[in-house]
């Protein structure tokens, strides 16, 4: 079994998943950008695809005998004039190049092959996830559910009540069919509201404070528009979710773009809520920048992290990319969240522009902070599921999954950008985490892959039209069938501990291991020797438990009377414990 899942029988020419088909292959030259060429053969499978080098690999240390890489999506343009075929960095940060010889078509015929299995929804073909024939010892589809995850936090209560005025969509067709919404609001109330709420998307709760009974809300923008319209519901469905937390303060609202870009949305219809409509409430605005301007830093980053990293230039070109500085703001606006609703002055309701990217990113990275449940393997599986899947964060639209419009506008890396800021937090408390940083990278690995169900189109209702829970396995099922993979051996649980890292420039890095990963001198860093030695000291720890258990066993034999009250060793062992 390789380390990404798939099986191998040695009589096979490549490894391929329980569904996976070959297509075709052919003799190729890999145009490596460390070692120069390495004659090869590709395979492409209904699934991604494998070079099989015909070289001594210990020449390449870059490369596996099989190196694999995921097909879909495959955003980035061929070159057609030299006949390289080249697949995307968008995918994982690099941007491979093999050269072909020319015989009859074949360059062509090859090229046609792999265009049609990177890009399926351009060519009326399945994404894969719904051919995969993977079995799990665990449903992954089974971890996110709704009403368990609203009665986790104690709701609903005599303030907030559950809402099914969304059950078939009729209200949003981008929000979950179940909506948490305050108790003295009618479904009338909110009909009304979305009528002013960008995409209908209307206040609703994500997460409420256990003690100071605070909510984080999340919503799109007020349709005012250049006339300054008002609508009294939504600024009486204001006051209500004021008045719920029994707090006479003010509903503080953070708008998570930058002022000069709010006030430019007033153009399109869109807005802010002004101080003379909402005198209740306090607006700060979080100027996080919108998903152009993110896609156009990751670029950046790209083009200075592969193939070659410049250690004379490194600092000035990385500052140059500003990708670091927009993790900063997102953690920034988040950390205010967050310790608004801890301190208990104010509920908080965020939103953005239709508020499906930045504001997912804030109101989830806010809950982690405050909430140690959602720092859990299964936690964060449901806080992903909860505050991205189910509420509408367009992934299709973002990454483009089979999707030949590789220059589309919409693209943007928003949800890579949150689990990196989960990687920056993690880097700051290392011991409040269960999972470990090749959990992130698997999840982002698959965000592309379209090996699974879990990240394919924009909303729950698409997915509930395609059958994606029915037809396709969830990534969770491959999580959690084998957690010790992704298991954080310093974890030390603690409840109810609220986070705060620090987001300044100087405590902020580079997440080398995923963005620089295929460089080789990177690759040889890896694992951390640190965590393996740990690994390696608890696996000793075990063994010596289990020798105590059979000479006690074997003592208590030879020994009639010996004591039944006596502890085992592993009694004994288990009121050590190991603090980081």
């Amino acid at each position: 079994t390789l380390n990404d899942g798939t099986n191998w029988e040695q009589n096979e020419e490549i490894p391929r998943l329980p569904g996976e088909t070959r297509v075709t292959d052919k003799e190729v030259i890999y145009m490596c950008p460390f070692n120069g060429p390495v004659k090869g053969r590709v395979y492409i499978t209904n699934y991604r695809l494998y070079l099989r080098s015909v070289e001594n690999v210990s020449n390449m240390p870059q490369l596996l005998p099989w190196d694999e890489f995921a097909l879909t999506p495959f955003p980035s343009p061929p070159l057609p004039l030299m006949y390289f075929l080249t697949s995307s960095f968008v995918l994982d940060m690099r941007n491979l190049r093999f050269a072909l010889k020319q015989e009859g078509h074949s360059r062509r015929d090859i090229f046609e092959v792999l265009t049609k299995y990177a890009f399926p929804q351009s060519h009326n073909l399945l994404f894969f996830a719904f051919v995969n024939e993977e079995k799990f010892s665990e449903n992954g589809w089974m971890v996110y559910r709704p009403m368990s995850e609203y009665r986790r936090q104690g709701l609903p209560n005599d303030r907030w009540r559950v809402s099914f005025i969304n059950e078939h969509y009729g209200l949003c067709d981008t929000y979950p069919s179940l909506l948490v919404v305050p108790y003295n609001a009618t479904d009338d109330d909110l009909k009304k509201v979305a009528a002013f709420r960008s995409r209908n998307r209307i206040p609703v709760l994500s997460w409420i404070h256990p003690e100071t009974q605070a909510v984080i809300m999340r919503c799109s923008q007020p349709l005012v528009g250049m006339s300054g319209k008002r609508n009294k519901d939504d600024e009486r469905y204001l006051d209500i979710i004021r008045e719920a937390n029994g707090q006479i303060s003010k509903l503080t609202i953070y708008d998570a773009r930058p002022n000069v870009n709010a006030v430019a949305n007033k153009a399109t219809g869109g807005g802010y809520e002004s101080e003379d409509a909402y005198p209740n409430a306090e607006l700060f605005f979080l100027d996080i920048h919108n998903i152009h301007v993110m896609r156009e830093s990751l670029k950046k980053l790209k083009d200075i992290v592969y193939p070659n990293v410049e250690e004379s230039h490194w600092l000035s070109s990385l500052e140059s990319t500003h990708w670091l500085e927009h993790i900063k703001l997102v953690l920034t606006g988040a950390i205010q969240v967050a310790d608004k609703v801890s301190s208990g002055r104010s509920s908080v309701l965020v939103h953005c522009s239709d508020g499906w990217d930045r504001t997912a990113q804030l109101t989830s990275l806010a809950m982690l902070m405050l909430d140690s449940y959602y720092r859990t393997i299964e936690g964060f599986e449901v806080l992903v599921q909860k505050e991205w899947i189910s509420f509408g964060h367009k992934f299709a639209s973002r990454i483009g999954h089979g999707d030949k419009n590789h220059a589309d506008a919409d693209r943007s890396p928003i949800f890579l950008q949150f689990i990196d800021c989960v990687w920056q937090v993690s880097k700051q408390f290392p011991t409040a985490f269960e999972f470990n940083e090749q959990f992130l990278i698997t999840i982002l690995d698959h965000l592309y892959s379209c090996r699974f169900g879990t990240f394919l189109y924009n909303s729950e209702s698409s997915r509930e039209k395609e059958k994606v829970t029915e037809k396709t396995l969830s990534l969770w099922s491959l999580i959690n069938s084998e957690k010790s993979k992704y298991t954080n051996p310093f974890y030390t649980k603690e409840l109810n501990r609220a986070l705060y890292p620090v987001a300044s420039m100087r405590h902020l890095e580079l997440w080398v291991n995923y963005y620089i990963r295929w460089n080789p001198r990177i690759r040889q860093q890896q694992p951390n020797p640190m965590e393996q030695r740990y690994m390696e000291l608890l696996a000793l720890r075990d063994d010596y438990i289990r020798r105590l258990e059979e000479l006690q066993i074997t003592n208590n034999s030879k020994i009639p009377n010996s004591s039944a009250s006596s502890s085992s060793p592993s009694q004994m062992m288990s009121q050590v414990q190991t603090h980081f």
